[in-house]
Formats: C-alpha cells, sequence, structure tokens
C-alpha cells in the first residue's frame, strides 16, 4: 500500500521542437503568431537554447522520492507540457496507489495559480498549497541574500521579486500577502534594516489588463532616482528553480536596465535541488499522507 504524490511545477519544452507545442498549451489552445513564436525562441537562445528547468525540476523530484523512500510513489506532472499532471495521475493509479497528494514546486499560495494546479487532481486528492513558512526554506534565501550581498557594494537595496498576476485573479486572494510576509521573514533572518529592502514583481504577461505592479524595471527607475542606492540585489522569492523567468527576464532584461540607470546589479542563488529544503518540504507531505 503506497501514497501516490504528484510532485507539480510549470513545465517547459524538452527540446526546441516542442517550443511550438508548449506556448499554444500555455495559451490555451491558440497557437502563437509567428513573431510571437520567434520572440520566445530568442529568448531561449539568449540563455543557451533551452532551459535548465527540465533538468533541476526533475532533480528535485528525485531528491524528494529519495526522501520520502519507501511507502511513496512520486511522479512528476506539468501544468503545460508533458508528462502532464494526468499523466502522472494515470502512473500512480497503474500503482494501486491507496491516496494522492499533490505539492506545487512554488512556495506562496494563490487561486490563479497553485488553485489551477490543485484543481486537475480531482476532489479527493490533498495538497501542500503553501510552504513559505518552512524554516529550511527562509533560512536558505536569508543566507543566499547574505552570500550575494558579500560581492555587492555598500549602499545595496535587496528586491524580492515573484510572478505577477493580474489583478482581478488577486482580489481576496492570500499571495501578495503570503509574499509580503516571506519577505519580511527572510529580511529579518539577514539582518535587512526595514529601508533596505522592497517587493517587486516581474515576467508579467502582455495582456491589455492591468497586472500587479510595480515591475522591477519599474522598481531599478526608482531606486535609481533616490540617489542614494549604489546596487540592487534581487531575491526571485517565488521561484524555485533557473528557468527562463529568471536566466532571462533578471539576468539579461533586469540587468541591462540597471547598467543603463548606473547601478550594480546581483541575484541571489535559486533553491534548485537543494536537499535541506526539499527534505523540509518531503516532510510537509508525509505528515499530510495519512
Amino acid at each position: 500500500m503506497s501514497t501516490g504524490v504528484v510532485l507539480m511545477a510549470y513545465g517547459t519544452p524538452a527540446s526546441a521542437e516542442d517550443l511550438a507545442a508548449y506556448y499554444t498549451h500555455i495559451r490555451r489552445g491558440r497557437p502563437p503568431t509567428k513573431e510571437q513564436l520567434a520572440e520566445l525562441r530568442a529568448r531561449y537562445n539568449t540563455i543557451g537554447g533551452m532551459s535548465p528547468l527540465r533538468r533541476i525540476t526533475e532533480a528535485q523530484r528525485d531528491r524528494i522520492a529519495a526522501t520520502l523512500g519507501d511507502g511513496f510513489v512520486v511522479e512528476l506532472g506539468y501544468k503545460h507540457a508533458p508528462p502532464f499532471i494526468e499523466d502522472a495521475l494515470v502512473e500512480l493509479k497503474n500503482n494501486d496507489v491507496t491516496e494522492i497528494v499533490g505539492v506545487v514546486l512554488a512556495p506562496h499560495d494563490s487561486r490563479g495559480s497553485i488553485g489551477e494546479y490543485v484543481e486537475r487532481l480531482g476532489p479527493d486528492a490533498k495538497a501542500v498549497r503553501s510552504w513559505h513558512e518552512l524554516p529550511a526554506w527562509r533560512s536558505f534565501q536569508a543566507h543566499a541574500v547574505e552570500a550575494a550581498l558579500a560581492s555587492m557594494p555598500p549602499q545595496t537595496h535587496v528586491v524580492f521579486t515573484a510572478h505577477s498576476l493580474p489583478e482581478r485573479v488577486l482580489q481576496g486572494d492570500v499571495y501578495v500577502d503570503e509574499l509580503h510576509t516571506s519577505a519580511e521573514g527572510i529580511a529579518a533572518l539577514a539582518g535587512l534594516g526595514d529601508d533596505e529592502w522592497s517587493i517587486g514583481w516581474q515576467s508579467a504577461a502582455k495582456t491589455p489588463e492591468p497586472w500587479r505592479g510595480p515591475d522591477i524595471g519599474e522598481v531599478l527607475q526608482t531606486l535609481a532616482s533616490e540617489g542614494n542606492v549604489r546596487g540592487v540585489l534581487v531575491c526571485p522569492q517565488g521561484f524555485t528553480a533557473d528557468h527562463l523567468e529568471v536566466l532571462y527576464d533578471l539576468d539579461v532584461v533586469a540587468r541591462r536596465r540597471a547598467d543603463e540607470l548606473g547601478l550594480r546589479f546581483g541575484r541571489t542563488a535559486m533553491l534548485n535541488d537543494d536537499a535541506e529544503v526539499l527534505a523540509a518540504l518531503a516532510a510537509e507531505v508525509r505528515a499530510l499522507a495519512a
């Protein structure tokens, strides 16, 4: 008798040939224009051709599976690429598991993101919906901030970022509150004063509706205009792995903007397959299992 665990993540193309299908799935079945596809392909080419996200996510799965050990069967299910969440459920049912526990590789809950993952598990599944309060995760982030600040100039400002969402889905949602709570906790552990950090948003989609801001580019502009900041360190607390939104949106686009504004730019190390944090996340899964 085993507990089935669906480790869920956003997903990424397995190869360049899969990019169009991946983009179409993100757009809910609407194929991208040639120009949109070319723009996305150019972004991937800028970071080396493909994202390392799939490899990292598989390593995260392996860490969690090894920690859980006997009595658990762990399958990986992506939101926008095969194997999909539904594929993982089929595999687990073929293994005759007695229950399903889902966990998303994103620390903060939200109806418009985490909620969609959980819904695809079905009504009988249990789920770890939020894990930003894990001491191991906050400790990792604080140490990453401290380590990065060591190579930054004095008067460096820390900006905690997360993926923006449309304002319409944030009404009454816990997402923003959880991000503020975790940023405050990480800043305190890292010994930052109240005026030494702030929150920014990134990677908003190009749609007519308003998305939560300020965008990291706007934050950089504001900090540069104040005149007393020499460097900006970005901590992408809303993400768990090196991927396009980090390697391109931050390391390329945000860094370029910081250079234009005369600011030194830095970015903290990502969680990736850190053994201690993933062991703590596995413990959350175990506690939820019957």
